[in-house]
């Protein structure tokens, strides 16, 4: 009964955590266009602000999370100060007012997806629960609350207005008291050791053994390959509308719903990892990720809302594959490959890596692509990127022979 009520707990945790962000990451750029008229090179520029929060404050608050303050509540309080500059960003409406505050908002909601995730290690390995089997079937629920908050702005008509920010920051806010009742984190102050241990930035050491640093490397190119479909598939399927034959189309009318495919998929997939992970091993599920972007991106390609919308409804399919093989088994990876003591901070290095230097640089040479491809030839190239990541990682990445069996605790 004591397990089933952390359960419970920690989804609820995950639910909030992704609702938050599910509330404006898919549709803020359609507001910034349609509605302020930003310029396609600004809205880029605002989801290349995920990549520049990440590049330190996932690791920086992990560091504060090992060291000084408990990472339950490092978390609850930046997802409350997330919140004041979301609703702050809510009432401007001029680029160079809404960009400060937006980073503002990011720099303290990017490192508590890194957080949760070691609040959530924490509880389960405290209770005796292998983090392995039990995490995902919790994670999920972060997916789901993704997914509801997608579905309520499309549904509300919040996506093509401000009050896609009221809502996450309200999903913000609650969290943010919340994150305060659940289970303690240790910290580490340790009054030996070097400066940089003394700092906790030991984690950033583990880039000397070749596999994390090989690891890390294709988190960052994983991490380019995410952020080319957060900026740009929702207004390319909505651009469809402009013509004609698509003017009353469901889809291109409600693209933010038939992207929401992509994380009902996530659902799914992150119930496989487990068995995945024990039947194939960590390299060949990251792979399996890889080989999927390449048609995710394929598909988005050829399809259309019409006849061809199936190949939209593969694209949101292989996305949960693409999505959830890399990123929650990367997780769970950096957990069973790190000491305990630096747990946050390796894991906000990973975050540092995929949402920090993968979406900046992602963003903005995806816009370039873009500017000079145009549309729909932009998507095959990016399948082509994907296609040689996925080689290369093939070739250059060491299976650790890692088994579910073998989860530190």
């Amino acid at each position: 009964m004591k397990n089933k009520s952390l359960t419970i707990r920690l989804i609820v945790m995950n639910f909030l955590q992704y609702a938050a962000w599910g509330s404006w990451l898919i549709s803020l750029g359609a507001y910034l266009s349609s509605v302020l008229g930003f310029k396609p090179l600004e809205v880029a520029s605002f989801y290349a602000l995920q990549g520049i929060a990440s590049l330190f404050m996932p690791a920086l608050l992990g560091i504060v999370a090992d060291k000084f303050l408990p990472a339950q509540k490092t978390l609850g309080l930046s997802h409350i100060i997330c919140a004041a500059f979301l609703i702050a960003a809510s009432f401007q409406t001029t680029y160079s007012s809404i960009y400060p505050l937006m980073l503002g908002a990011v720099c303290f909601y990017m490192p508590t997806i890194s957080l949760s995730n070691t609040v959530a290690f924490n509880a389960l390995t405290k209770a005796g629960m292998d983090t392995v089997k039990d995490f995902p079937p919790i994670r999920v629920f972060g997916t789901i609350g993704f997914i509801c908050a997608m579905w309520v702005v499309d549904l509300t008509g919040f996506n093509i207005t401000n009050k896609q920010l009221w809502l996450s920051a309200g999903i913000s806010i609650i969290l943010g008291l919340y994150s305060f009742t659940l289970p303690a984190c240790s910290i580490n102050k340790g009054k030996g050791g070097s400066l940089v241990e003394k700092l906790g930035l030991k984690a950033f050491s583990l880039f000397k053994q070749k596999k994390m640093a090989i690891f890390f490397i294709f988190s960052m190119l994983l991490g380019m390959a995410l952020q080319i479909t957060n900026t740009f598939a929702d207004g390319y399927i909505k651009g469809f509308k402009d013509m004609p034959e698509y003017a009353d189309n469901f889809f291109a009318q409600h693209s933010t719903m038939l992207i929401s495919l992509s994380q009902i998929s996530e659902t799914l997939c992150i119930l496989l990892i487990p068995f995945f992970l024990k039947k194939f091993g960590i390299k060949k599920v990251m792979l399996i990720s890889m080989f999927a972007w390449v048609f995710r991106f394929g598909f988005l390609g050829t399809g259309d809302p019409g006849a061809g919308v199936w190949m939209f409804f593969l694209s949101m399919i292989v996305y949960g594959v693409a999505f959830d093989f890399f990123n929650i088994s990367g997780a769970l990876f950096v957990e069973q490959e790190t000491d305990k003591s630096i747990s946050a901070s390796a894991q906000g290095v990973f975050m540092l890596m995929t949402n920090g230097l993968g979406a900046f640089i992602g963003s903005y040479l995806a816009g370039m692509v873009v500017q000079n491809i145009g549309w729909p030839n932009s998507w095959f190239v990016f399948a082509g990127y994907a296609l040689v990541v996925g080689i290369a990682f093939m070739i250059l990445f060491k299976d650790p022979h890692i088994k579910v069996t073998e989860v530190k605790h």
